[in-house]
């Protein structure tokens, strides 16, 4: 059973960390998260997106 809730705390977290790299890369929140300056973060969109995915 702990096991179980284990496995499920990591699946959420990693589907918020896909959730900040494809949808959030490119907001102040995302910069805020990752320390991005946001010419950085506009030249890596699609890079983030796709280690998202």
């Amino acid at each position: 059973m702990i096991g179980n809730i284990l496995v499920g705390l990591v699946a959420l977290i990693h589907a918020y960390i896909v959730y900040l790299e494809m949808v959030l890369w490119d907001t102040p929140r995302g910069h805020k998260t990752f320390r991005l300056t946001p010419e950085f973060a506009s030249a890596s969109k699609v890079l983030a997106a796709n280690q998202g995915l």
